[in-house]
């Protein structure tokens, strides 16, 4: 009986040990093991339509790992030197922006003290040199890291193929290591399906669609360093509450005060467009889905950030998402929760 329970406990600490240091062994690239697994999510549908016409996994997964490949070189090859420039022109130009001036023109009373007015504009002044450099480093670390990048993205690669190919595999793989009932296991199965493509799809994609449409009226309107500008507003897209108006609305101002009326008011019309965007498509993605509360998913986006890097966008939302609906499935209630909507 010993001997039984001695041998128990030492093939749980040599289990907790591979365990522990397979997590140090895969920790550099945890992060693109990740990533592939959320493009295999995406491109699945397109995986599922090839695999019907082509009858064969390994050709169907090729030709989708080739889409990905080109989506993937062709914007970094032809984009990221234009998107490098751009940043650098914003960053030299905020360094000799007047912020203080059009506040107080639009708040005279709110900056009536010079004191005050100068703080102010100190803050802001920091604060957009603070985010513009960052910018610019991170899109400069895509050339000087390119040797780690590259090593990154095989393993996006690979794993994303066989990701594609053996996912039934995969799945039977993990229910078969879940604790939980089948009617458990299914439930937890259906939620994570619904409440992913809920992040994704409706929050992620269709906020990058957002940023795209407003960028679109930057190219038409020649606004400056318009490619800059809609990277910046596909991320500030992918934010619930905040969108895109946190860019848009910024450089209508800057344009209204240049003198720029008509470019104004066409940036103006595709902002709307873009909000019209969100509200016409995301109910049709998330409808009958289970979904989070905005607050909540906002949440997730700035703790992700600040924990994941870029990648937090999605991982954060992702991850209370995936811990809301086990604590839904322990509740056992036909009641919705607070956090999750129906």
């Amino acid at each position: 009986m010993e001997d039984e329970y001695f041998k128990k406990i030492m093939s749980m600490i040599i289990v907790i040990f591979l365990v522990v240091l397979s997590f140090f062994l895969l920790k550099p690239i945890l992060l693109s093991i990740v990533i592939a697994l959320i493009l295999a999510f995406i491109f699945s549908p397109l995986y599922d339509w090839f695999f019907r016409k082509l009858k064969s996994e390994n050709l169907a997964a090729y030709v989708v790992c080739f889409i990905l490949v080109l989506l993937i070189i062709l914007p970094l090859w032809f984009l990221t030197p234009i998107a490098i420039d751009q940043s650098l022109k914003v960053f030299m130009s905020s360094q000799q922006v007047d912020f203080v001036t059009p506040l107080k023109t639009i708040f005279p009373n709110f900056f009536a003290s010079e004191t005050f007015s100068a703080e102010i504009g100190s803050i802001i002044h920091s604060f957009v040199t603070k985010v513009t450099n960052s910018l610019v480093n991170d899109l400069s670390d895509l050339i000087l890291n390119f040797p780690t990048l590259f090593l990154q993205f095989l393993v996006v690669f690979f794993t994303f193929f066989f990701l594609l190919r053996d996912r039934g595999r995969f799945i039977s793989y993990i229910q078969s290591l879940l604790p939980f009932s089948k009617d458990v296991e299914k439930r937890l199965f259906e939620s994570s399906k619904d409440i992913t493509i809920s992040v994704i799809y409706g929050q992620v994609i269709i906020g990058v669609l957002q940023g795209l449409a407003v960028g679109i009226g930057f190219f038409i309107f020649k606004v400056p360093n318009a490619l800059f500008l809609t990277l910046l507003a596909c991320l500030a897209g992918i934010f619930p509450i905040i969108g895109t108006t946190i860019i848009w609305l910024p450089v209508v101002i800057y344009l209204l005060i240049a003198g720029n009326t008509f470019q104004a008011f066409g940036v103006v019309f595709f902002g709307i467009i873009s909000s019209t965007l969100d509200n016409l498509v995301r109910p049709i993605i998330v409808a009958k889905r289970a979904h989070m509360h905005s607050a909540l998913m906002l949440i997730g986006m700035i703790g992700g950030v600040f924990f994941f890097g870029i990648m937090g966008f999605i991982l954060g939302p992702l991850i209370l998402a995936y811990l809301l609906i086990i604590l839904e499935i322990y509740r056992d209630k036909k009641s919705p929760g607070i956090f999750m909507k129906q």
